[in-house]
């Protein structure tokens, strides 16, 4: 079979700076317009001018190996096959499928340009934005979405499942807390809702340990609460038990909004480290979207600029401190424990390089990451922390990513089958009647 043309759109090296090498033996082919808007990242000190750069790096590095063989305008070899290009044409795309985007325009030119002079080498243009795979897919060129980190939010890991047991599994997890399992394909702990054969109303809710290959009682702990946070339903039972675990270094919590993501990750993360000790301090953190973008605009310190995003978390922590009307107007409030040391407020702008260790770290908003920008957070971790990482694939700021290729989303994918890890996706709304409601039918 004929190797294939693919023809890359600026948007997709700006999203993974290694594309490059995705596309086995196949024809890489990158138009000298997208290396014009790719110069225009260079300088930015977020994600994308990173990615810019690492992109630059690359093609300049082919370019130098390529000396005297006829460079990038030929082809230079790839290490998994197929050519690298980098090309241009004075082909126009008919007038009534230009666009105000010049560079659209040509980049589009180029995939059609290829098409026709290459027709023994199917081309296809593969760009993340809708618009432009729709416009191309009008002048016959094939086109597909860069989907390499891309999981179907539809079928997502939910960390659970129904499994219709005997009797005596399910009065051995009561009686005994333990219980041997025969099923297979189950996840490390993935958390199970065991229900009797012969009577479905005869129920028992468990964990699952590959070692052993038995399910587990949730812990005590779990059924009490903690910071006077009790679980409402089953999935923040199962949350809970992730969130106290001490074996479980990394939580990734799924849900719409109001089904207490956030509030019970800040109320395990406060008794972990107030009340059992197990971590020096709390840090929280959510994307100031973008990732990168400076908060030097606002003024005053650290915790002066951040405070606008910050302020769910505030809110979260105030919940769980039980102040009354009386005590806030006296002052009292979260800046009580960042005065004691307790919690800290990180952006995530300034989390590359470090190492965080013995911390108890969450991360709201994860969905507004990419997968790039989420394997950054997580390899900071340092020995014996915690993270925490929730969000609504639904609710994406980030305009470079989706409910599919979200780096929330990538995460769940890529960890449910580790030990070390655990998930659940919260599906029943706790705020209020009206925010369930709202959450449903809007």
């Amino acid at each position: 079979m004929a190797a294939k043309n693919f023809v890359l759109d600026t948007n997709v090296l700006l999203h993974d700076p290694n594309a490059l090498f995705a596309f086995s033996d196949n024809n890489v082919v990158i138009p000298i317009y997208v290396i014009e808007e790719i110069d225009n990242f260079k300088k930015d000190l977020n994600e994308l001018g990173r990615n810019a750069r690492q992109v630059s790096r690359v093609l300049d590095g082919f370019r130098n190996a390529s000396a005297g063989n006829g460079g990038l305008q030929t082809g230079v070899p790839l290490p998994n096959g197929g050519k690298l290009r980098v090309l241009w044409t004075d082909r126009e795309i008919p007038t009534h499928l230009q666009n105000s985007h010049v560079v659209d325009n040509r980049i589009l030119a180029v995939a059609l340009d290829l098409r026709d002079k290459e027709p023994e080498h199917p081309a296809i243009f593969v760009t993340k934005d809708m618009n432009l795979r729709i416009r191309a897919d009008a002048l016959a060129v094939k086109t597909e979405d860069y989907d390499a980190d891309k999981v179907d939010i539809e079928e997502l890991y939910p960390g659970w499942r129904e499994v219709f047991v005997d009797k005596t599994v399910v009065d051995d997890v009561y009686q005994k807390g333990e219980a041997v399992l025969s099923e297979n394909g189950l996840h490390p702990s993935e958390f199970l809702l065991l229900r009797d054969r012969e009577n479905p109303n005869h129920t028992a809710l468990g964990k699952f340990v590959a070692d052993g290959h038995k399910a587990m009682k949730l812990a005590k702990q779990v059924r009490d609460g903690v910071w006077g946070i009790r679980p409402r339903n089953k999935e923040q039972s199962f949350a809970f038990d992730l969130l106290l675990s001490d074996d479980i270094k990394l939580v990734t919590l799924v849900g719409k909004a109001g089904t207490g993501k956030t509030l019970l990750a800040i109320a395990a993360g406060l008794h972990k480290t107030t009340e059992e000790q197990s971590y020096h301090k709390l840090l929280v953190s959510r994307p100031i979207f973008p990732l990168g973008r400076d908060i030097g605009y606002l003024p005053g310190d650290i915790e002066e600029k951040l405070h606008p995003w910050m302020q769910p978390i505030y809110d979260n922590v105030e919940l769980l401190l039980g102040l009354s009307r009386q005590e806030k107007k006296d002052g009292r409030g979260y800046h009580e424990l960042i005065d004691m040391g307790i919690i800290e407020i990180e952006p995530l702008t300034y989390i590359r390089g470090r190492s965080i260790p013995q911390q108890y770290m969450i991360v709201d908003e994860a969905q507004n990451l990419t997968p790039h920008e989420v394997k950054t957070i997580i390899t900071r971790v340092g020995e014996s922390t915690k993270i925490v990482l929730t969000g609504d694939p639904y609710q994406i700021d980030n305009p470079y990513v989706d409910s599919d290729s979200n780096g929330l989303s990538y995460v769940v994918n890529r960890f449910k089958d580790e030990p070390i890890a655990g998930h659940i996706t919260l599906a029943k709304g706790e705020r209020s009647a009206l925010a369930e409601l709202a959450a449903n039918i809007l």
